[in-house]
């Protein structure tokens, strides 16, 4: 079994961290992986953390509408060029250095972000963290498969799935509690002695591999720019692209040019030269390929209905950010008591199975909320939050253990780097898709209401009439004011309904991934022994 991993043509060293033969996990190997965890969470949480109280940064920063939105971006643009880099510098100067310089480098981002004065100096600091902290997280799946035992997968697997689902659920909540209890800097703030700790325990505690130095020299570091050009201008385009009209906008045509040819470059570079920035020859092994895919759609499910849920208790419900918080913790409660019950069943169950039981859990929850009306409020969205938390859980921890379960040692660093790559890209575009929907099935549904509210609608003028004489009773212009309202009614109906055609795609999105489901051959458990198989 082992010898697999050396076949390679490099030193057994270039190999990567040995899984270990025996079950017994080592108190030092623990407290890294616990400390990198923590880290990783962090670097997760911070995606979302200021989703909920953008409007309180752009009021005390004084920033346009149109320039609070890059808070989020630049974040974003950055981490997902780290995030497959990682693997390749994790490898250069090995896992100890790479997460110890993350850790401290993400609490001084941080710190910066706290102290920002206006708007560029905070989407500067906020680029900064995201891709300092992107290093942080594919670290911490390499190190869960290939310092534990396959045995003990079913312990450590769903560690790592609740926190790469809970973090960026759960961040609206934290953030609008920071932001409503004390101010917005506590966005940034509260990760600093949390960030103290995990630099200094992983710093010390850290052991699984050495540095290869000597890679240094073969760095392809035109592989780099093409991959930080292709990857961060189609981040942009996604991020952007449905504010900006699409390809009406200059800048959105030229980002997508410039990631096409970024794209080009990189590919080639990465198929052409000796130790490519990006080691895509992960992508040959199958469960490799079909746990990618899976991740990319979970992606999906995750982002974007972390996104919609507080949009519609916002623009609908009229919630502010600690409220939205409030309603949205269901599904991290939900998920933090699905977690042991994964891990549990991952170790019994064909992983298949649990994925499909998680896939219709999910799709349960959005085709109820394909019934979302005006008037739903905690208690309605009760039971799909549930069914969303459960679903996402049980579906994570079969999708971490099918694709990094059976991937060489040799390979581990840059395949996870590869697969967390594929969560965040896939909620990229999940987010793209929504908002594009949202916009055109809203104008879709508003011009249909308007259709049918006409002066020769008999319900649509007794309504018009009842609330003109309600408006006249309190001394204002009955006409103007019910004319008006009647069009905020429309408006507001349609955006609801618009709602509804977003949770329709990601019914129909989750039925197809049983599908998929099926097309796979049947994976080990977690504790069957395998990993370092091909």
């Amino acid at each position: 079994m082992s010898s697999a991993s050396t076949t390679a043509g490099s030193p057994p060293r270039a190999a990567g961290p040995a899984a270990p033969a025996a079950d017994h996990i080592e108190p030092r190997k623990l407290i890294a992986f616990l400390a990198m965890v923590l880290g990783m969470f962090m670097s997760i949480l911070d995606i979302q953390i200021v989703s909920a109280s953008l409007s309180e940064i752009q009021a005390g920063l004084s920033a346009g509408s149109d320039e609070i939105g890059w808070v989020q971006t630049a974040y974003l643009i950055a981490e997902v060029i780290m995030i497959p880099l990682s693997g390749t510098l994790a490898r250069i100067i090995s896992t100890r250095y790479l997460f110890a310089i993350s850790a401290a480098g993400f609490t001084a981002a941080s710190a910066l972000a706290a102290t920002a004065t206006n708007i560029d100096q905070m989407i500067i600091y906020r680029a900064l963290q995201g891709f300092i902290g992107g290093g942080m997280i594919p670290s911490v799946f390499a190190a869960a498969f290939t310092i534990f035992p396959p045995s003990k997968r079913n312990v450590v697997s769903p560690i790592i799935g609740l926190i790469a689902t809970l973090a960026p659920t759960i961040g609206p909540t934290v953030g609008g509690y920071l932001s409503n209890a004390f101010s917005w800097h506590w966005l940034f703030l509260v990760n600093i002695p949390p960030g103290i700790i995990v630099a200094i325990v992983t710093w010390n505690f850290i052991d699984f591999d050495k540095p290869e130095l000597s890679l240094f020299k073969k760095f392809d570091w035109w592989g780099l720019i093409s991959m930080g050009v292709f990857l961060g201008a189609l981040e942009y385009v996604l991020e952007e692209g449905n504010t900006n009209d699409w390809f009406n906008d200059n800048y959105i045509v030229a980002g997508a040019i410039a990631s096409a040819i970024g794209a080009v470059i990189f590919f080639y570079r990465a198929f052409t030269v000796d130790f490519p920035v990006v080691d895509l020859r992960a992508f040959t092994n199958k469960n490799f390929s079909f746990g990618s895919v899976f991740s990319f759609v979970m992606g999906i499910g995750l982002y974007g209905l972390t996104y919609i849920y507080p949009l519609y208790l916002a623009r609908i419900r009229g919630y502010d950010s600690l409220q939205i918080g409030e309603t949205m913790f269901v599904s991290g409660l939900t998920m933090f008591f699905t977690a042991p019950l994964a891990g549990f069943l991952s170790s019994k169950v064909d992983l298949r199975i649990l994925m499909i039981i998680g896939f219709t859990s999910f799709s349960a929850g959005t085709y109820i909320m394909m019934h979302l009306t005006v008037d739903w409020d905690f208690w309605e969205l009760l039971i799909p939050q549930i069914l969303r938390g459960f679903g996402l859980m049980l579906c994570m921890v079969p999708i971490n253990n099918i694709a990094l379960g059976t991937m060489p040692p040799a390979r581990m660093r840059g395949a996870s780097g590869l697969f967390n790559l594929t969560r965040n890209l896939g909620g990229a575009v999940g987010l793209a898709i929504i908002n594009t929907l949202l916009t055109n099935r809203q104008d879709q549904h508003y011009f249909n209401l308007r259709d049918h509210v006409h002066w020769g609608s008999h319900a649509a003028v007794t309504q018009l009439n009842n609330m003109a004489a309600s408006f006249n009773a309190a001394g204002l212009d009955g006409d103007q004011a019910a004319l008006k309202q009647m069009v905020n009614m429309a408006t507001r109906q349609a955006v609801v309904m618009s709602f509804g055609d977003i949770f329709l795609m990601l019914t129909v999105l989750f039925l197809a991934m049983i599908l998929g489901v099926l097309m796979i051959s049947k994976p080990n458990t977690a504790g069957g022994g395998g990993g370092g198989g091909h």
